[in-house]
């Protein structure tokens, strides 16, 4: 279910391949702790200076860059992800998942944005989020604006206080559900920027994770996978 998102797919999409971690979910799925999360961000290595290169096969960033906070808390062994749901109030996609995030202020850096942005959308304390990485920068299909993800850690669940302004919503989901083949989804888009690219779909009961959101979470759970998977294997 989509909700209120419009979501622009071409008359010709065609079905995509299955996801890199489908060996992983293929075997022992049942747990991913945030032991899984730390392990696999500190193979990134240290973040890269904004503003960042061109991840091979995407255009150049365009506009206004921004920062986003992946908050991550463990639960009873899982390691949980914390996602929104964008404000009708707001000016642009409204009603899409989202991760708490927006546009850098003049002179400040991705990380203090997403950090400050977490505070304004959700409540979050600064002081309570350890920051495990960053991962790579990628861009909007609709604005091209780049974005900067950055993965932190929670100490426990945290209290939400969406501000009703910019948040209708604030939810979190295990990182292993998002592993489950009827959650996940890959489809192939011909778009202005490019033909057959790959468009990422994480279906929720209540709602359809896509777009940059979507991208930011495949690169987490692909990362986790190999670190995994290459651990099985070493």
């Amino acid at each position: 279910m989509p909700g209120r998102q419009r979501i622009p797919r071409p008359p010709a999409y065609r079905p995509g391949g299955p996801p890199p971690w489908a060996p992983l979910a293929a075997g022992s799925k049942s747990r991913i702790g945030v032991d899984d999360v730390r392990a696999a961000m500190a193979t990134m290595g240290p973040a890269k200076p904004w503003p960042p290169a061109v991840p091979a096969g995407q255009l150049p960033f365009e506009g206004r860059p921004a920062a986003v906070l992946v908050p991550v808390f463990e639960e009873d062994g899982q390691a949980r992800v914390i996602l929104t749901r964008r404000s009708d109030k707001l000016r642009s996609h409204t009603g899409e998942v989202s991760f708490p995030g927006g546009r850098l202020d003049p002179e400040e850096s991705p990380l203090a944005a997403a950090l400050r942005e977490a505070g304004e959308e959700i409540g979050l304390d600064p002081g309570d989020v350890e920051i495990l990485g960053q991962l790579e920068p990628l861009a909007t299909l609709s604005s091209r604006s780049g974005i900067t993800p950055f993965v932190g850690v929670l100490p426990s669940r945290p209290v939400l206080r969406p501000n009703p302004h910019e948040v209708e919503h604030a939810f979190d989901v295990a990182l292993v559900e998002l592993l489950d083949e009827a959650v996940y989804r890959e489809e192939r888009w011909d778009t202005p920027w490019g033909d057959d690219r790959p468009v990422h779909f994480f279906d929720l009961p209540d709602d359809v994770v896509w777009g940059a959101t979507a991208r930011i979470l495949h690169q987490l759970l692909e990362l986790i996978a190999r670190n995994v998977l290459s651990g099985r294997t070493g």
